[in-house]
């Protein structure tokens, strides 16, 4: 019978230790990869409120958005988990998709699908625990984002409708966790605006995969390049005239007390043109919040937007 002594047997504790981190750090890479971090700069939106809410500078309101934000991460890291489960076969044949964790096997659909339990009770509990109406705005959030990773995103039209109005529960929540009136106006702009990338993205998608997009996601069989062009084009005026109109409104005067909203349409018109420039020459779309933070130009002009809005609303050019 073999002896080890005390020194070998702390090393090879040591080392199975070792393995056992090894191992679980890969886990928690590509965990997090999949919840998609990158992909968090689209609940910027939640924010909305609290700048057009006039609540920019009220410290509670502003702590009340900031933690509202966190749930919304936590919420759509959920929705990416139940997604990637659902889409892993179709995503194993797209060039791109078939790199992530789910996809490509190093992270297990028992282990997502655990985390997004656990991750999406947290986040829905802390939800109500802020306010209850934002609980519930949160849990619309949840429920109609994983209808759109089962049935919805394969019915032509509504799975991009169903993206938009996703976008339409964040602005919305984010108005009701600091208690504000929710605008029409906001809730108009950003449903368009939100239109206008989720088709720009079908797009991409379509000139990406080419005879393969079918294989991929059915509803792709529905839309052409010149079927989703016609829809941008209607979506981009649609979304610039609703923005101009809502800096002119008589509303939006007697709330800001200021006629110079108007100003700030040219940010809007070159991050639009911008985007499309982005999307037909240089292939791009895929993804959003990438492109909103690969490309400077695009980054430049949305803080710039952002900006301007602060000044005229509570600054000296009020």
């Amino acid at each position: 019978m073999a002896r080890h002594s005390i020194p070998d047997i702390i090393d090879q504790a040591d080392l199975s230790q070792g393995r056992i981190r090894t191992a679980e750090a890969p886990l928690v890479r590509s965990l997090v990869r999949s919840l998609r971090p990158s992909q968090w700069t689209k609940n910027l939106i939640i924010f909305g409120g609290l700048l057009f809410g006039q609540r920019l500078f009220d410290a509670p309101s502003v702590l009340y958005a900031s933690a509202a934000f966190v749930v919304f991460c936590a919420l759509s890291g959920v929705v990416y988990l139940l997604n990637d489960v659902a889409d892993r076969e179709a995503d194993r044949k797209h060039p791109l998709k078939r790199h992530r964790p789910i996809a490509s096997g190093a992270l297990s659909t028992s282990v997502a699908l655990g985390a997004a339990g656990v991750i999406g009770a947290v986040a829905l509990g802390a939800a109500f625990w802020l306010r209850f109406e934002f609980g519930l705005f949160a849990a619309s959030y949840v429920a109609l984002l994983a209808l759109y990773s089962g049935p919805l995103k394969h019915v032509v039209i509504i799975d991009v409708l169903t993206i938009a109005i996703g976008f339409v529960l964040r602005a919305a929540a984010g108005a009701v966790v600091i208690d504000v009136p929710i605008s029409n106006w906001l809730l108009v702009v950003t449903i368009l605006g939100a239109l206008f990338l989720a088709l720009s993205k079908r797009r991409h998608e379509l000139v990406l995969l080419g005879d393969e997009a079918t294989s991929h996601r059915a509803s792709l069989q529905e839309y052409s390049p010149y079927l989703l062009d016609q829809m941008i084009s209607v979506v981009t005026a649609s979304t610039l005239v609703a923005y101009a109109f809502y800096t002119i409104s008589a509303e939006t005067v007697e709330k800001f007390h200021t006629t110079h909203l108007g100003l700030t349409l040219p940010f809007l018109l070159y991050g639009i043109f911008r985007y499309l420039y982005l999307v037909h020459q240089k292939e791009g779309g895929g993804s959003p919040a990438e492109m909103l933070l690969n490309d400077r130009p695009l980054l430049a002009c949305v803080a710039l937007w952002a900006l301007a809005v602060a000044l005229i609303i509570y600054g000296p050019m009020r």
